[in-house]
């Protein structure tokens, strides 16, 4: 992805050292470039929302988009603490956010359990700050919960897969899990990347182990 090589700091920034950023959120596009459902809401009142780092956003996003019950997806930056940061701001590594996605689903159409199959799968959570090639804290696996429902679903889910992995000789599971913060709201050609670029760069390649979990 554009900055990877430039990005390889292996710790977060603390307070004193991250950026500030900006008060006022970038412009970004209203709607979904395939869907055309508004990207920032409102959403309808049965859907879920969950936020998910899997490395290089572009490529994350379309594994979401692509499932039957997610209503809309969109990237952004997360996890940090720069306040409406740009793209170059956060491959600088002192924002402190990672690249996410936002995945806003119908969970009577798509499983909790479906979504995370799918992020355990696609990419390889074992690896700290870094994704493949793509070096740097913005690459750095990543749940961000709404619910103590889905806290307790994620809980779970990564436990049964670290198991998996055990039992196959891979490593330790690094993503970090958390209660969602702010959700900064990338740039508009960062929207959908991979549905306006289809030969566009997608670094995901998952460990191989399969996930136990139900995909219903």
């Amino acid at each position: 992805m554009i900055f990877s090589l430039f990005s390889k700091s292996a710790s977060l920034p603390t307070a004193d050292e991250a950026l500030p950023g900006r008060d006022t959120p970038l412009e970004i596009a209203d709607t979904h470039f395939i869907s055309g459902r508004p990207l920032k809401g409102p959403y309808p009142e049965e859907t879920e929302t969950i936020y998910f780092g899997l490395g290089c956003f572009w490529g994350a996003e379309r594994l979401f988009w692509q499932l039957p019950g997610v209503w809309v997806t969109a990237v952004g930056y997360q996890g940090g603490l720069t306040l409406n940061p740009t793209y170059e701001e956060v491959c600088s590594g002192r924002t402190g956010h990672t690249e996410a996605v936002m995945v806003v689903y119908d969970p009577a159409k798509v499983s909790l359990e479906t979504l995370l199959k799918t992020f355990w799968e696609e990419h390889d959570p074992t690896q700290g700050m870094r994704q493949g090639n793509d070096v740097g804290t913005q690459y750095r696996s990543a749940i961000y919960t709404t619910s103590p429902a889905q806290a307790e679903a994620v809980a779970m889910s990564r436990v049964r897969y670290q198991a998996e992995l055990d039992a196959a000789g891979a490593g330790e599971i690094t993503t970090e899990i958390a209660l969602a913060g702010p959700f900064y709201f990338a740039e508009t050609y960062h929207q959908q990347y991979l549905a306006k670029n289809p030969n566009g760069y997608c670094g995901l390649k998952g460990t191989g182990v399969s996930c136990p979990l139900p995909a219903a």
